[in-house]
């Protein structure tokens, strides 16, 4: 049976946190954390086989497909694979658009070639992208909206990486924000430190906040909250 095509339409809709996964690298660990926080994976394209080779079946199967193994294949049911044929978009843009979930936990979309990763950054920080924290090696990534409360411990590094201008206010910072113009190439934040419980709130979409890895529970139950 070939493929189902979808260009338009949203392919998975629940009220659960899903765990997304990308054709990058995955960690030894990635799963165990997912599994924390989500029952629910969904392939981005080649994510597929690591989640076949985990003996697990994801419940979708979103991108052009052409990462997608044989052995894959042939464990996911073909009611499960979605291609999509934009070729202007990356695979997570194409899950981002297609996923109505409160929240997406994605893994192996930070590690290996460097512009993948600027590209998943900027997938998530675009305007109409639905909230969704993606997990490296040694950090997390997520972009604030609306206004961010961290459950932080003093010390715990807090870096700000804007992907579009902004400003913004915040409580909890080693070093204030509070009129700072944040602007890719001109103002970043990167390095600030949090001296206990953070409140993030920015005028514009786009500011990415990256933190340890460490703070993952920490910012699942923000974006959850």
């Amino acid at each position: 049976m070939p493929d189902k095509s979808h260009d338009s339409q949203q392919i998975v809709r629940v009220l659960e946190t899903i765990g997304l996964i990308g054709g990058g690298e995955i960690g030894n660990n990635d799963f165990a954390d997912l599994k924390l926080f989500t029952a629910i994976l969904v392939a981005a394209d080649g994510g597929a086989n690591a989640i076949v080779e985990k003996g697990q079946v994801p419940v979708a199967v979103i991108g052009d497909l052409d990462s997608v193994s044989d052995a894959a294949r042939e464990a996911i049911p073909d009611d499960r694979l979605h291609h999509v044929s934009d070729q202007n978009t990356t695979d997570l843009e194409k899950c981002l658009a297609l996923i109505d979930a409160p929240l997406i936990l994605g893994v192996g979309f930070l590690g290996g070639r460097l512009d993948h990763l600027l590209a998943a950054c900027s997938a998530i920080a675009a305007p109409k992208a639905p909230p969704c924290l993606l997990l490296g090696a040694k950090d997390i990534v997520l972009a604030a909206r609306g206004t961010l409360r961290l459950d932080l411990t003093a010390g715990t590094r807090v870096s700000l990486f804007p992907m579009a201008p902004s400003q913004g206010r915040a409580t909890g910072l080693r070093w204030p924000i509070d009129e700072l113009a944040f602007a890719l190439g001109q103002r970043t934040g990167v390095s600030n430190e949090a001296t206990g419980p953070v409140t993030l709130t920015f005028d514009n979409p786009g500011m990415l906040v990256i933190l340890p890895r460490s703070a993952l529970a920490v910012a699942v139950q923000a974006l959850q909250g």
